[in-house]
C-alpha cells in the first residue's frame, strides 16, 4: 500500500530563541512522516527529542524553515483545526482524581463538542470505538487514580485515539513502565498505525524495541544532526554505529541490535549446540569468558541437556560458571 505524506519539513531549525539570540538544538530538517507508519526518534538525553516533538506539534515555533501537515503549513491552522489534526500524549501522568476512565477518554471529544462540552451520538461512538481498540473495556469504570502506569498509559492513547486526527505524537509513552507493559505499548500503536492508518511518532529511549517494531527511525544527536530511515538500512550504512556506540558498546549487524562490550580475560573451549549452549555461551560471555571449538585446556560441553566441565557434570549455568571459577584457581 502506497502510503501518503502527511508532515513535512523543510529546512526545520528548532531550538530557543531569547534577547541574547537563537539556541539551536537541530538544523536544517528535510524529513517527512508518512500515514500508516510507526516512526520512533531515538537519541541521548538532551539530544532534542521533545523539543522536536513540540515544534511539530506546534507547541512552540521552529526558529527557521516551516511544518506541513496534511499540505497546510502548520502556522496557518486554528487551534481547533489544529487539535482535529494532530493528538499529543505527553510523558507525565495525569493529575486527575475522581474521574473514572470512560470521562477521561471522553475528553478526547473536545475539539468537537460546543462549549458545554456536551457529547453527540458520533462522539459516544468515536468514545467507544477508542476503548475497544486499545483494549480497555474492563478498565472504563475504574478511577484514574487506582490504575498502573502501564493502564493509565492505555487510557491516554485511547483519549489521543478518541480524538480521531490523522497524526498522533506522543512523548516517551513507554517512560516508567516494565519490560512487558512496553512491549504491550509498542506494538499497540504499531498495529494501530497500521489499521486505522495513522501517522505515529513517538520518542523513546527504547532502543532495542524502537529497532524491532519500527517502520522508520529517526536519530538525533547535537553533533551529528539527524538521520531517517528504515531501521535495517541505518543499520546497513553504518549510521546507528555512528550514533550510539560508546566504550562499552557495539553494535551487533547480524541482528541489528547494541549489545555490551565485555572486555575478554580468558577463553575456553564450548562444545554443543542448541538452547542450552546458547544460554551457557551468553553466561561466559558475561563473565568476560570467551568461547571457541578449538582445542583449550578446559573444555565445556552442552548438549542432551547436560552441562559437563573438563567431563565433570554439572547441574546448572550457575554450577558451571562455579566450575569454571574454581578451575581458573586451579582448584577444580
Amino acid at each position: 500500500m502506497r502510503r501518503k505524506v502527511t508532515i513535512r519539513t523543510s529546512e526545520l531549525s528548532t531550538g530557543y530563541r531569547d534577547k541574547h539570540g537563537d539556541s539551536v538544538i537541530s538544523n536544517s530538517l528535510d524529513e517527512c512522516l508518512y500515514s500508516g507508519e510507526l516512526t520512533c526518534l531515538i537519541g541521548p538525553n538532551g539530544a532534542g527529542k521533545s523539543t522536536l516533538l513540540r515544534t511539530l506539534a506546534g507547541f512552540q515555533k521552529p526558529l527557521k524553515g516551516s511544518v506541513e501537515i496534511m499540505g497546510k503549513d502548520i502556522t496557518s491552522y486554528s487551534d481547533r483545526d489544529l487539535a482535529r489534526t494532530v493528538s499529543v500524549v505527553l510523558t507525565e501522568k495525569p493529575l486527575l482524581e475522581n474521574m473514572d476512565v470512560e470521562t477521561l477518554v471522553s475528553l478526547g471529544r473536545a475539539p468537537y463538542t460546543g462549549f458545554w462540552g456536551r457529547l453527540s451520538e458520533e462522539d459516544h461512538k468515536a468514545v467507544e470505538s477508542a476503548i475497544r481498540l486499545t483494549g480497555i473495556e474492563t478498565l472504563r469504570h475504574r478511577m484514574v487514580q487506582t490504575l498502573s502506569d502501564g493502564e493509565r498509559q492505555k487510557v491516554m492513547i485511547a483519549k489521543a485515539f478518541a480524538q480521531e486526527t490523522p497524526v498522533i505524537f506522543l512523548d516517551e509513552p513507554t517512560a516508567f513502565l516494565d519490560f512487558p507493559s512496553k512491549v504491550d505499548i509498542m506494538q499497540l500503536l504499531f498495529s494501530l498505525s497500521r489499521k486505522l492508518d495513522k501517522t505515529i511518532f513517538l520518542s523513546t529511549h527504547d532502543l532495542d524495541l524502537a529497532l524491532q517494531l519500527a517502520d522508520k527511525v529517526w536519530l538525533i544527536d547535537k553533533k551529528i544532526g539527524i538521520s531517517a530511515g528504515v531501521p535495517e538500512d541505518l543499520s546497513l550504512s553504518g549510521r546507528l554505529s555512528e550514533y550510539f556506540v560508546r566504550p562499552g558498546i557495539y553494535f551487533d549487524s547480524s541482528d541489528g541490535l547494541f549489545k555490551i562490550d565485555v572486555k575478554m580475560r580468558s577463553e575456553v573451549c564450548l562444545r554443543g549446540e542448541g538452547e542450552l549452549a546458547n544460554m551457557a555461551r551468553k553466561a561466559l560471555y558475561r563473565n568476560g569468558i570467551f568461547c571457541t571449538k578449538d582445542k583449550r585446556p578446559l573444555e565445556i560441553t552442552a548438549c542432551s541437556g547436560m552441562i559437563s566441565v573438563n567431563g565433570r557434570e554439572c547441574a546448572s549455568i550457575a554450577a558451571m560458571l562455579d566450575a569454571v571459577a574454581a578451575w581458573q584457581k586451579e582448584d577444580f
